[in-house]
């Protein structure tokens, strides 16, 4: 299936005269072998700084799906090689089968860190990128993101995921705690402390984050700043779940159970001007995900006897059923592409899988298989990379893989029993 199995091309930086740019196609996905020795350290601050940086840098670009990190044990080159194309003897990068060379110098310069990447074409010896960033020394991981970001923009002409935020829950005992983080899982911050939350969903801008607390003993939904206090939006019925702002950020969408019935409503990003957009009285609707655009929902109904997939217009118009395979399928979330929807799906075993559906077509594809549960996709911002629970390595930890399920890795988060991930991006200007 054409978009469903869509790959990311890059083409080896040896055979092109001019720098290479990611290709969408159905065939023959091969990321680009890079070698990215351990990052010079300039002084004794920065030194105090590399091994954070390089955590975070490497693990962005091995993440990325589009290069190939090459161990650094295979390598030959003198570690104390140069920064400069004079002073690199390629032939020795070649030779452990890289096709690019990432070398990158660090500098504490009075609390500020700065750092320089330079992106060599191997087969050629040619400089093809150099660019600086800073950012506080404090916050070692933020320059790697920016400076993995700016490469990634050199290889694929758009932006990585790198600077975004993603939001989890974390269990604490019998506590549910909303935490937001860097895309990583780097840098947590906890944004409730005690009780029941759950289901924390970010606005694109990641500026506001909107969950589901029991706080007043029932499940109401509320909208909170990082930093700053909670507010209580939608607080009516028996059960209000599911929270999940527009694109634009002037709505929200959530699910609102009522005697034998939950259906899905659409309110401002207050609360006010609230408006049902489903209705089956006995059934359940629940789950809503926006279309990129903003003009469509998806949710998850059991109005045709099994929760299933189900698609409509963002004023409750033009019902469309979506997936037809399985008995138990929830938790969608719609690709910022607009072409696929990744959802969770209980299999003939009773093991939750993921998998991703073609919004035209309606082909579904299975993205995991036989490594525990996994389940609560998001897309990343750019569509490109998929965040998920897993209890492969025992208990319940987030991962991430490419949109085609390939490069499955966990993240750099903390330990623990972490649910529910959402991704939105963040803007960073530099």
């Amino acid at each position: 299936m054409k978009a469903l199995l869509l790959s990311l091309v890059l083409l080896p930086l040896a055979a092109l005269a001019q720098t290479p740019t990611i290709e969408i196609s159905g065939a023959n996905f091969r990321p680009l072998p890079v070698a990215v020795p351990a990052p010079l350290a300039q002084n004794e601050g920065a030194k105090g700084q590399a091994n954070a940086f390089d955590a975070a840098f490497t693990f962005d670009l091995s993440a990325s799906g589009v290069l190939q990190v090459l161990d650094r044990k295979s390598f030959t080159a003198d570690p104390k090689e140069g920064m400069a194309a004079g002073t690199i003897t390629f032939s020795r990068w070649a030779d452990v089968g890289a096709e690019a060379l990432v070398k990158v110098s660090l500098a504490d310069d009075a609390g500020t860190l700065r750092g320089e990447l330079r992106l060599f074409n191997v087969g050629t010896g040619r400089e093809d990128l150099k660019v600086t960033k800073d950012a506080p020394a404090s916050n070692p991981s933020l320059l790697a993101h920016r400076l993995a970001d700016a490469l990634y923009r050199h290889f694929t002409r758009e932006p990585s995921p790198f600077l975004s935020r993603i939001t989890y829950v974390r269990k604490a005992g019998q506590n549910r705690d909303i935490v937001v983080a860097d895309w990583d899982g780097g840098n947590p911050v906890v944004l409730t402390k005690g009780g029941i939350n759950i289901l924390p969903s970010l606005s694109n801008d990641g500026a506001q984050v909107a969950y589901t607390s029991y706080r007043k003993n029932r499940p109401d939904i509320w909208v909170q700043h990082p930093g700053g206090e909670a507010k209580l939006v939608v607080s009516s019925g028996q059960m209000a779940t599911g929270g999940a702002f527009s694109p634009d950020g002037k709505r929200l969408a959530y699910s609102l159970a009522e005697g034998e019935s939950a259906q899905i409503y659409v309110a401002n990003a207050d609360g006010s001007g609230a408006k049902a957009i489903t209705d089956t009285p006995y059934g359940l609707n629940t789950s809503p995900t926006w279309s990129p655009d903003g003009k469509r929902i998806a949710f998850v109904s059991n109005r045709g006897g099994s929760p299933q997939i189900y698609i409509m217009g963002a004023d409750g118009s033009g019902v469309r059923r979506l997936t037809f395979q399985g008995n138990y399928n929830q938790t969608p979330d719609w690709s910022p592409r607009g072409d696929l929807i990744v959802f969770t799906a209980r299999d003939e075993r009773n093991a939750f899988d993921l998998f991703t559906v073609n919004v035209e077509t309606g082909k579904v594809t299975r993205m995991t298989q036989d490594q525990g549960n996994n389940e609560e996709p998001a897309f990343s911002p750019n569509g490109r990379l998929i965040l998920f629970t897993s209890t492969r390595a025992g208990g319940t930890q987030l991962y991430v893989m490419t949109s085609d399920g390939n490069n499955q890795l966990p993240l750099r988060a903390e330990k623990g029993t972490l649910l529910t991930p959402d991704w939105a991006p963040l803007a960073d200007a530099q």
